[in-house]
């Protein structure tokens, strides 16, 4: 006989209003697969895009948004030895289809979680995986940045700007930041070495000869931005997957520019897990929500205002 959980579903296209508490048939591990109880599940601007405009991958059925986990394993399917019953993961699963993640139950690879760091809890990892994986995919592997290298961090304070800062500064860059005025001290908190208020000022005015932009805005800042690097630069954009007439641009200004999606990644993952180990890397919590609010999680989250990131608290 088939268990149920909580879940919240978006069963149709909208705003925070369609986001609907379900009771929905539990999940099952399969080969290769962990069952997870979630504990908590990070929120994402990619979710309430995907509430909005459809999913970019597969969608769970009945559809239930959510990529972020961190939770407890529950069971463990066929040819399982990463893990056993009780131990404490977190992870991006399946990403970009959905994982489900708004859950009490999360069913995926078991290569796509790594073991909770014993120092923080259950919501500042559920915290981490989407955002950091693509702040260090973005930065470390796509544009390969290295020690002395000069990085702009567009909303810096956000998401995946606070993770980048800190991620830049642990490998030796020197990090400039766009944030509001009232989020620079927070982010000197984290690391960062220079930064500019875009209210106040125009960032192409006040900064010049840039190794790499990382851009999570997109539109014209990713044009603006290619006029801050130096020749042989790079300019990664998580944000404009249509990036022709950036690419053109770049070409002739003798710089690269692209796109990247940020893919579920082990070694990326454990790197994360170290880096929150060694103390050079935390989420900050903006704020929690109980499952049962997602949709006022996800109003809060479209303002734009959130400094880090938002968590909702399942189990």
């Amino acid at each position: 006989m088939s268990q149920t959980m909580r879940a919240i579903s978006s069963p149709r296209l909208g705003g925070p209003e369609v986001l609907t508490e379900i009771q929905a048939e539990r999940p099952e591990p399969g080969p290769t697969e962990i069952l997870v109880r979630v504990h908590a599940a990070g929120v994402n601007p990619a979710d309430w895009k995907i509430r909005e405009h459809g999913p970019f991958g597969r969608e769970t059925t009945p559809p239930i948004l959510g990529f972020d986990v961190s939770g407890t394993v529950e069971a463990v399917g066929l040819g399982v030895t990463l893990y056993e019953v009780g131990d404490e993961v977190f992870g991006m699963p399946l990403f970009p289809h959905q994982a489900g993640a708004y859950a009490e139950y999360v069913a995926a690879p078991a290569r796509h979680f790594v073991r909770k760091p014993a120092g923080i809890d259950h919501v500042q990892a559920a915290a981490l995986p989407l955002a950091s994986l693509t702040a260090y995919q973005a930065l470390i592997e796509t544009a390969r940045l290295t020690a002395g290298q000069r990085v702009l961090i567009h909303a810096a304070a956000g998401g995946v700007g606070h993770l980048a800062v800190q991620i830049a500064k642990a490998h030796g860059a020197y990090v400039i930041g766009t944030a509001r005025a009232g989020k620079h001290d927070f982010l000197r908190g984290l690391g960062a070495d220079e930064l500019i208020d875009y209210t106040a000022v125009d960032f192409t005015e006040a900064v010049r000869d840039v190794d790499v932009v990382l851009d999570p805005i997109g539109g014209e800042y990713g044009s603006r931005s290619l006029k801050v690097l130096r020749r042989g630069g790079t300019l990664v954009s998580i944000s404009s997957p249509d990036e022709d007439a950036l690419r053109t641009e770049a070409a002739a200004l003798g710089v690269r520019a692209g796109f990247t999606l940020v893919e579920p990644d082990q070694v990326g993952m454990r790197t994360v897990a170290t880096l929150v180990e060694e103390g050079k890397l935390r989420a900050e919590i903006d704020s929690v929500f109980a499952l049962s609010d997602a949709a006022k999680a996800h109003e809060y989250g479209e303002r734009g205002r959130t400094r880090g990131k938002i968590v909702l608290r399942v189990g």
